[in-house]
């Protein structure tokens, strides 16, 4: 169902509460970067440039608990922003309260107030409805922007919207256009290439998957939990022992719906996980005892590339091997590089094959890099997003 946007509503003479993810990495009162921040911008510009209207953001950052920590606050997400509108924040002592009341009713048109660290109140995260209302009662519409946060029914993600008319900003809307189109009505071929170390939490998106893709690469830690289930020798591979069985229907369930699975088939391995481990290719689906496996060899990678080269959907979600080891780091920067080239529909969702996407300068080839980690997965396994379901309907 379509979401009404800051499109399809009269902003005039608003005074506009909006939820951004500004949850930037900050190392000695410095943000090391800005991604976030900067993926608010077309929303905040946007609303900026309606006749007499004014903003109040709002954002968490880290995780302080309900207690005030000041290395968590917002004070630098404030300066940052200014320097990129070319305008003065005004930076909030709290996010609820008479003070931040008064402040807000005397916004001028044009004038931005960033709120302090939502989080520094435990109502917050335990989506109290008081304090949903508090925050609502300093705006006239609210726009939620923080897709990073939609899988959270907190206060200033789910509360808030029972207290107030709730839109979705752009970054909010480009991200259900993709993953929803994704799930909805995926051009096939659809590849989905699905990595990373556990595959405890990658079930429900290998299940929602299975019912849409044509084929499925599975690479990363998970990958050898699926070789033990076919009855290969893993080495000292991680392995999850009780998802063995999970493995196996799993790979039931994808002959029935004759979707394909590509396992590995050849291996870079280590004798310990290190980052300056030496990598040595193993040239068949086995490992040997005592040797890890670290990345996908080679012919795994044209595997990889056969079905990724004729796709007119790809997913990626989860990195094939230990990339942040520069040892190991060939076999997603090659799926990468693969997504890229491919003149299919691309979408990038999750926090490590984001990381790659970014480490090798790649995502401005990406159609859609997702901002979300935790909430891309939760999306892409056909859950409902507490922070979307609350939004107006179009």
């Amino acid at each position: 169902m379509a979401k009404k946007t800051v499109n399809d509503i009269d902003l005039k003479n608003a005074r506009v509460l909006m939820r951004a993810d500004f949850n930037v990495p900050v190392k000695n009162g410095r943000i090391t970067d800005d991604t976030r921040i900067r993926a608010a911008l077309p929303t905040i510009k946007y609303i900026l440039k309606q006749k007499g209207s004014s903003l109040i953001l709002m954002s968490h950052l880290g995780r302080p608990k309900g207690t005030i920590k000041p290395e968590l606050s917002l004070k630098p997400v404030a300066a940052r922003l200014g320097n990129l509108l070319g305008i003065s924040i005004i930076m909030a002592s709290d996010c609820v309260g008479d003070e931040v009341a008064e402040k807000s009713k005397n916004l001028k048109s044009g004038e931005v107030m960033l709120l302090e660290n939502l989080r520094f109140h435990a109502e917050e995260e335990k989506n109290d409805p008081d304090f949903a209302k508090q925050l609502a009662s300093l705006g006239t519409i609210f726009v939620n922007d923080a897709f990073g946060t939609a899988h959270r029914a907190h206060a200033s993600t789910e509360g808030i919207a029972h207290f107030i008319t709730a839109v979705a900003g752009f970054l909010m809307e480009k991200e259900i256009r993709f993953l929803g189109g994704v799930l909805e009505n995926p051009e096939k071929p659809f590849v989905a290439i699905i990595g990373g170390a556990k595959v405890s939490t990658k079930i429900g998106v290998l299940e929602s998957l299975l019912k849409r893709a044509t084929s499925i690469v599975i690479g990363g830690g998970m990958a050898y939990t699926f070789l033990k289930a076919q009855g290969h020798s893993i080495g000292k591979s991680l392995i999850e022992n009780d998802f063995l069985k999970t493995a196996e229907n799993l790979l039931k369930h994808a002959a029935s719906e004759e979707v394909r699975i590509i396992l590995p088939q050849d291996h870079l391995v280590a004798s310990e996980f290190t980052e300056t481990a030496g990598a040595e290719l193993v040239d068949s689906i086995d490992i040997p005892d005592g040797k890890i496996g670290m990345d996908v060899g080679p012919k795994t990678l044209e595997s990889c590339r056969s079905v990724i080269e004729q796709a007119k959907t790809v997913v990626w979600n989860g990195p094939m091997g230990v990339f942040e080891f520069d040892n190991f780091a060939k076999g997603t920067l090659e799926v990468a590089e693969m997504v890229a080239d491919c003149r299919g529909t691309t979408v990038v969702g999750g926090g490590d094959s984001v990381a790659a996407v970014n480490k090798f300068g790649l995502s401005g080839r990406i159609d859609h890099v997702s901002t979300g980690g935790g909430a891309s997965l939760e999306f892409l396994e056909g859950r409902e997003l507490p922070g979307i379901k609350v939004l107006e309907e179009k």
